[in-house]
């Protein structure tokens, strides 16, 4: 029998990320020649990977973007960020010790998120906390991101678990959405960037 597999969401759940996230958007406006967005606005922006941010970012600010138009600006995007991917961001309080108990108890534990994995794997790198995951998975890692059901259930068979023992922790809607899609139980934090309270979802 598999040991039983956590499955975590990254921004808004193991790290408060939003104002890296939120200064890079702002640094794409300005370059645009659009005013910044506050960090306050980042539960209606953030969950669903960088592509949508970007979109999501310019229409709050009166600008629609075409695909085309979003791809010719997330190279720059991603340098950017990954330039500044620590400067603020931090883990939430109690998740190092959290992440320690489960690995003493024998749990395998992964990253299911919609960060691009290599961005995914700078970040748990910077914040100290890479060597607690057997695998992490990013919105390229299997070519779909949450909320389909493929990147949890590949997270977790990459782990060397199996779905009848695992859960998921997450903090939005398509943290929720994947988990029941792929016949997960999920736990949803309350601390994170969904834009309606989680008991809601």
């Amino acid at each position: 029998m598999p040991a039983p597999t956590i499955v975590y969401d990254l921004d808004g759940t193991l790290a408060d990320t939003a104002e890296d996230l939120v200064a890079t958007l702002n640094w794409l406006l300005a370059r645009e020649g659009l005013q910044p967005l506050p960090v306050e606005s980042a539960g209606s922006l953030l969950g669903a990977g960088a592509r949508a941010l970007i979109k999501r970012g310019f229409a709050a600010s009166g600008r629609s973007l075409d695909a085309q138009a979003i791809e010719a600006m997330f190279a720059d995007y991603l340098k950017y960020y990954n330039a500044h991917i620590a400067d603020h961001s931090r883990l939430y309080p109690g998740v190092d010790k959290a992440l320690a108990a489960f690995a003493r108890a024998g749990w395998r534990q992964a990253v299911c998120t919609n960060k691009i994995e290599s961005s995914a794997k700078l970040l748990i790198t910077k914040l100290g906390i890479a060597e607690r995951f057997s695998f992490v998975c990013g919105q390229d890692t299997f070519g779909i991101g949450k909320p389909d059901p493929k990147p949890l259930l590949g997270t977790i068979s990459a782990s060397g678990g199996a779905r009848e023992r695992a859960i998921m922790v997450g903090d939005s809607g398509a943290d929720i959405k994947t988990a029941r899609a792929a016949g997960v139980p999920v736990i949803a934090v309350d601390f994170g960037y969904a834009d309606v309270p989680v008991n809601e979802l």
